[in-house]
C-alpha cells in the first residue's frame, strides 16, 4: 500500500508546478507574452485561450493564502475575458477553498492522482506484436498527431472533463510540452504502424505520467498498458520512488492504471471564477 501524508501531495504537486513552469517558458518563445506568476507556494498561469495551462496549481502547501496576488491574477485574467481555474489538492491547506469560495469561486470538476510506488519489479506486455519505444524529434509530427487524434476521440466511461480544448491549442500545446526539459515522448507501433502514445517527466523522484492516448481503432488491445509498463520500467531505472498519473474520476483511464497497481492518493477540486 502506498500511504499518501501531506509531504508526498506537496512533492507531487511541486511537481506538478514546475511541468507547468517549464511548459510556459516554451509557450512564451512562441507567442511572447504569457503570465507565469509563483503564488502561495504554487504557479498561476495563463498562456492563450482554451489552453489546458490556464490554470493555478500547487497551492496550500507553503505560505499563506495571498489576496493581493490573487486580487492581480483575476484582473490579469479578467483582462484576457478568462475564468480564473485553480486545481486545489484535497490534502491543501484547508483555508485555501474558504478563501476561495469567499472570493465567489465554485467547484465544476473533480480529477484524481492515483500512485504507484518505484522501484517496480518487471513485468511485460501482453502483447508481443505491439512495440513501445522512445520517439525522437524525427518523429514529433507523428507524436502529436497520435496523441491529438486519441485525446479528440473520447472514452465515454466516467465522469466527463469540465472542459475541451480546440485541436489547434492543442497541437501547440503538445509541442510545448515536448520541448519542456525532461519530458520523454513515446509511441506504440503494431506492425510498424502508430497506434498510441505518451509522455513521462521524471522530477525529483517522481515520475510523472504526463498523458497517452490510443487511436480510437485500437482501443481495448493492450496498447495503454505497454505504454504504461515501459515508462514505469524506465522510471524503475532512473531512481524515481513514485509514479503518478491524473485521471477523470471512474474513466477508462484510471480503470486501466488501477490494474497495474496504482492506487488512489488524493484528488484535486477544480474551482473556477468567471471574468469579472
Amino acid at each position: 500500500m502506498l500511504f499518501c501524508g501531506i509531504e508526498l501531495a506537496a512533492r507531487i504537486e511541486q511537481a506538478e508546478c514546475r511541468l507547468v513552469s517549464d511548459a510556459c517558458a516554451n509557450v512564451a518563445r512562441r507567442l511572447g507574452n504569457v503570465l507565469a506568476m509563483p503564488i502561495s507556494g504554487g504557479i498561476a498561469a495563463f498562456t492563450e485561450s482554451g489552453s489546458p495551462l490556464n490554470k493555478v496549481a500547487g497551492l496550500g502547501f507553503g505560505g499563506a493564502f495571498d489576496e493581493t496576488a490573487f486580487a492581480r491574477i483575476e484582473s490579469e485574467h479578467a483582462a484576457r475575458n478568462a475564468p480564473v481555474q485553480v486545481e486545489l489538492a484535497t490534502l491543501a491547506d484547508p483555508s485555501f477553498a474558504k478563501a476561495l469560495t469567499r472570493r465567489g469561486y465554485l467547484l465544476v470538476g473533480v480529477e484524481n492522482v492515483l500512485g504507484l510506488r518505484l522501484p517496480l519489479e518487471a513485468r511485460s506486455a501482453t502483447e508481443s506484436k505491439l512495440q513501445i519505444a522512445r520517439s525522437d524529434n524525427t518523429e514529433l509530427d507523428e507524436w502529436i498527431d497520435v496523441m491529438v487524434r486519441g485525446f479528440a476521440s473520447v472514452d465515454a466511461q466516467g465522469i466527463a472533463a469540465h472542459e475541451e480544448y480546440p485541436r489547434d491549442v492543442i497541437e501547440g500545446i503538445m509541442r510545448d510540452f515536448a520541448a519542456a526539459e525532461g519530458v520523454v515522448r513515446y509511441l506504440a507501433r503494431r506492425d510498424g504502424k502508430p497506434v498510441g502514445a505518451g509522455t513521462m517527466r521524471m522530477f525529483a523522484g517522481v515520475a510523472q505520467m504526463c498523458g497517452a492516448a490510443t487511436l480510437p481503432a485500437h482501443r481495448r488491445r493492450g496498447v495503454q498498458s505497454a505504454l504504461l509498463l515501459r515508462r514505469l520500467a524506465e522510471a524503475s531505472d532512473n531512481g524515481c520512488t513514485v509514479a503518478i498519473v491524473t485521471t477523470q474520476p471512474g474513466s477508462k483511464s484510471q480503470e486501466n492504471v488501477q490494474r497495474q497497481g496504482f492506487e488512489l492518493l488524493y484528488s484535486r477540486n477544480v474551482l473556477r471564477r468567471e471574468p469579472r
